[in-house]
């Protein structure tokens, strides 16, 4: 009987990982455009790992009660694993390294976040760059934004890619400053 118990969580054990699949870049982005397009939202996509600290800061601050309904309300929120640790790697979304290489020229830390328009526009990523200078013009990652200079960049990035009036910014700029000493 003990056998036959063994066995037979091996087998649910190795069929629910065998048809568990890590979706890809492709598929998630895809999958967001197509509800961007029907919210009538832009798509903030947000690279990260398990074991990034600032990652989870940036996902903590998105979703602290005080701004998430802003963020919820104007875009489709999705994330893609990248830079997993050794053994984790089969985390990580296929595609979605050449994706984040695609737009930082592979010279970036993470969190590194991007926004598109529902038809796969870039509007916006996280680099820093003097005002005025084009989205192909190199910049600083400014991750998960909690300098005074990334958050003020995080805010400029928001004003143009999102419909929140000055009292949710300023909500989301408090909010995100107080990631510098956490």
């Amino acid at each position: 009987m003990k056998r036959l118990t063994s066995f037979a969580i091996f087998i649910f054990l190795f069929l629910s990982t065998a048809f568990t699949q890590v979706r890809s870049a492709t598929e998630i982005l895809n999958e967001a455009n197509a509800q961007a397009a029907k919210e009538n939202k832009n798509v903030f996509v947000i690279f990260h790992a398990s074991w990034c600290g600032w990652c989870h800061k940036m996902d903590s601050a998105m979703n602290d009660p005080v701004c998430k309904k802003f963020f919820d309300d104007n875009f489709i929120v999705c994330h893609l694993v990248v830079m997993e640790s050794k053994g984790k790697e089969h985390l990580q979304n296929p595609g979605a390294m050449a994706l984040m290489n695609r737009y930082t020229a592979g010279n970036s830390g993470i969190p590194f976040w991007l926004i598109f328009n529902s038809e796969g526009k870039l509007l916006a990523d996280s680099k820093i760059r003097p005002p005025g200078a084009s989205l192909d013009a190199p910049g600083k990652n400014s991750g998960c934004p909690a300098s005074e200079a990334e958050v003020a960049n995080f805010i400029q990035v928001l004003r143009k890619t999102a419909s929140l009036n000055q009292e949710q910014l300023l909500t989301i700029q408090k909010r995100f400053r107080q990631n510098e000493s956490k």
